[in-house]
């Protein structure tokens, strides 16, 4: 399971780097139109800071210190800035799960989350489908605003 978590995460801020990087003009990666109320900016904050918590500072218990209300409040953060911290997230996601021991998937995840226990098996999966969600929503909004 290591193996395919470790797949998955880097295959997906691989994709996530290349929809930022996508974005024709730097500055509509900060734009937002009608009931469009996240940037793509803004989405990529908050899925590194999302992984940086859960991943980096809760199971790896590294120093990191979210911010997730700067998450969609930052605005024009470069994208050579944006595209570096997606680098240090995928590095620090695959040494966590790296040295995560496999027989800890089926234990409680430590953080309550959703208001009940669950396992790090189900945590890091829906962590997953979380990037995913999105990495869509960005995809979508560079073929809409990035004209």
């Amino acid at each position: 399971m290591k193996e395919v978590l470790l797949n998955i995460f880097d295959r997906d801020l691989s994709k996530l780097k290349n929809e930022i990087s996508a974005f024709r003009s730097e500055e509509n990666l900060w734009k937002i139109s009608g009931d469009i109320k996240n940037s793509a900016g803004n989405l990529a904050l908050h899925l590194i800071g999302n992984l940086n918590h859960y991943i980096g500072a809760v199971i790896g218990e590294n120093e990191y210190q979210r911010d997730k209300a700067s998450e969609f409040s930052s605005k024009n953060i470069s994208r050579t800035e944006l595209l570096n911290q997606i680098d240090e997230t995928k590095q620090i996601v695959s040494h966590v799960i790296l040295q995560f021991p496999e027989d800890w998937l089926s234990r409680n995840y430590p953080e309550m989350v959703f208001d009940e226990p669950m396992t790090y098996e189900f945590f890091l999966l829906h962590l997953v489908a979380h990037l995913n969600y999105h990495l869509g929503q960005i995809n979508y909004h560079r073929r809409l605003l990035d004209m």
